[in-house]
C-alpha cells in the first residue's frame, strides 16, 4: 500500500518502524512529511523512506494518509491541504481528542478513520482502538487493521464515543501502570532489595501476571483468589490495598482521564 505520514514524532515513528519491520508497507511506498529538515534527513537515513517538508508531498499518490501530528498542529497542516484529497483516499488520524467531524470539516473530506493507539506500540505491544466513517470501504478497513496490527493489537468500534473511553483506559493506561510499577519498585527497596533487583522483580511480576491471565482466560477475581491463601501474605497485602482505596483510586483515574478526553474533543 502507498502511505503518507504527516508527522513523525514518537507515535508516528513507532508506526513507521512497525510497518516496515512487519512488511505491511515497503519503505519505497511511504512518504513522510516533517517540518524539521534534520528530522527529515534522520527518517530517510533510518528507514529509507522519502521525507519532505511539504505536507502535500505526503498526500500525493498515497492511498492512506496518516495524521500523526500533535492536536494543536492539525489546523496548520490542514490549512495547506484544502482540496488536496481525492475521494478514494482515506485519512487515518492518531491525534488524541480530535473528533472525526472536525477532521472532515477542516479537510473537506469524508473517508476518515480515527485511532487511539498507546505507547507500547513502540515495542509491538500496543493496543489500538479505532473507528471509521461509512465512506471507508471494506478493503481499506482491512488495510487499516493491518497497519494497526503491526504495532500490536487492534479493535474496531462502531461508535466514535468509545474513542474517548479508550483514551482513558488503554491510551492513558500505560501511565497509570508505570506509576504502579514504580510503587512496587519503591516498596521493594523499602523492604531491603537493591533498586535494580526490585525493578527486575516488579517488571517481571507485571509482565508475567498479564501473560498468565491472558493464557488462562480465567476471571481476574478467580486468579486473585487462587493465589491468596487463608491468613497468608497475599491476603494481608490485599487487605492493606483495599483499605487504602486502590480500586476506587484506579477507577477515579480512568474516569478523570475520560472526562478530560471529552473536554479536549469539545
Amino acid at each position: 500500500m502507498k502511505l503518507g505520514l504527516i508527522g513523525c514524532g514518537f507515535m508516528g515513528e513507532a508506526m513507521l518502524s512497525a510497518l516496515i519491520a512487519q512488511d505491511v508497507a515497503a519503505a519505497g511506498d511511504i512518504t513522510v512529511a516533517e517540518i524539521n529538515d534534520e528530522r527529515c534527513s534522520a527518517v530517510t537515513s533510518l528507514y529509507g523512506v522519502r521525507a519532505s517538508g511539504d505536507v502535500r508531498d505526503a498526500v500525493e499518490g498515497a492511498e492512506i494518509v496518516v495524521f500523526a501530528v500533535k492536536p494543536q498542529e492539525f489546523d496548520r497542516a490542514a490549512h495547506h491541504l484544502q482540496g488536496a484529497f481525492r475521494r478514494e483516499q482515506t485519512v487515518m488520524s492518531i491525534m488524541a481528542g480530535v473528533p472525526i467531524e472536525r477532521i472532515a470539516r477542516a479537510l473537506s473530506h469524508a473517508s476518515i478513520a480515527r485511532v487511539m493507539p498507546n505507547t507500547p506500540a513502540v515495542v509491538g505491544e500496543g493496543m489500538s482502538v479505532w473507528t471509521a466513517t461509512p465512506e471507508v470501504d471494506e478493503q481499506t478497513r482491512s488495510q487499516l487493521a493491518a497497519i494497526l496490527g503491526a504495532m500490536g493489537r487492534e479493535v474496531y468500534v462502531e461508535d466514535e464515543k468509545y474513542l474517548d473511553m479508550a483514551t482513558a483506559l488503554s491510551g492513558s493506561g500505560p501511565g497509570f501502570v508505570f506509576l504502579l510499577i514504580e510503587a512496587f519498585v519503591d516498596a521493594g527497596v523499602h523492604v531491603g532489595f537493591k533498586r535494580a533487583v526490585a525493578e527486575m522483580l516488579a517488571l517481571q511480576t507485571f509482565i508475567g501476571s498479564a501473560k498468565y491471565a491472558e493464557a488462562t482466560g480465567k476471571h481476574l477475581a478467580q486468579l486473585r483468589n487462587e493465589g491468596t491463601s487463608p491468613a497468608g501474605t497475599t491476603a494481608a497485602g490485599l487487605m492493606a490495598l483495599e483499605a487504602s482505596g486502590i480500586r476506587g483510586a484506579v477507577i477515579a483515574a480512568v474516569e478523570a482521564a475520560y472526562e478530560r478526553s471529552r473536554e479536549l474533543g469539545e
